[in-house]
This record gives C-alpha cells, sequence and structure tokens, in this order.
C-alpha cells in the first residue's frame, strides 16, 4: 500500500465513522434550532392515566440544577445544558454520541391544568409527575 493510499483510506474510514455517529445520535435524539443556536431535544416517555400524568426525560450525564422545568401554556417544557467534558476522561474520542450543549423539548399536554407533584433524578432520566387540577 502507496502511503497516499495509506492516507485516504484513513480518512475514507474517519468519514465514514462519523456518518455513522451522527446516524446514530439523530436515531436517539432529534435535533432542534432555536433562536439563538442549535440545540438537542432529548427522547420521553409520557404515561397518562386521566388524572396524573407521568414524565421520562432521558438527560444523560445532566446534572440536578442545570435544567429547568416550566409549564407554558398547555405544555411542560424541560430546558437547560450539558456541559462537554463533564464526564470525560482525558484522552483521544474515539466515539462521541451522546449530545452536549443546550436542550429543549417542549411536551404538549392534553387539556386541563397541570402541576408538577413530583420531580426527580433517577438513572440518567428526569422523572416528572403532573397531576389535573380540579
Amino acid at each position: 500500500m502507496q502511503p497516499g493510499d495509506a492516507q485516504a483510506w484513513m480518512l475514507s474510514e474517519a468519514m465514514e465513522w462519523l456518518a455513522q455517529a451522527q446516524r446514530l445520535q439523530r436515531q436517539f435524539f432529534r435535533i432542534g434550532q432555536a433562536l439563538d443556536g442549535p440545540m438537542w431535544e432529548p427522547p420521553v416517555d409520557m404515561v397518562d392515566d386521566g388524572r396524573r400524568m407521568e414524565l421520562l426525560v432521558a438527560l444523560p450525564g445532566v446534572p440536578q440544577g442545570c435544567f429547568e422545568v416550566r409549564i407554558e401554556s398547555q405544555a411542560i417544557v424541560v430546558r437547560g445544558d450539558r456541559a462537554i467534558g463533564s464526564r470525560i476522561a482525558p484522552g483521544t474520542v474515539v466515539r462521541l454520541e451522546i449530545p452536549y450543549g443546550r436542550f429543549e423539548r417542549r411536551i404538549e399536554l392534553p387539556a386541563g391544568i397541570y402541576q408538577v407533584v413530583a420531580m426527580r433524578m433517577e438513572d440518567g432520566c428526569l422523572r416528572i409527575q403532573l397531576e389535573l387540577t380540579p
């Protein structure tokens, strides 16, 4: 193999790995665009029993205090920031698939007026319990 061929092969492999990482990231996290720059949207599970609603928002590596939760109109909004390098050891990055930076997720709620009755972090997820007010 010629030296130029090895460089071309390495560049081709690096580009393929980057493309694969981007595909994986899009599979798990939708990328949004805010007025003041890009952000990522964490995935959400939501269960409604008619009176209470429970949301599970995936926030891997986001510490308590680096996000806010607000009810706005007929939606609940979770926004914050995941600092790059917060949990990464020194060294050469081989793979970087978990998104960093600002995030925001707006989850539309069914008709009614809701209040947050409980909220806690567990296993990298934010668990929010909402209650329908009479």
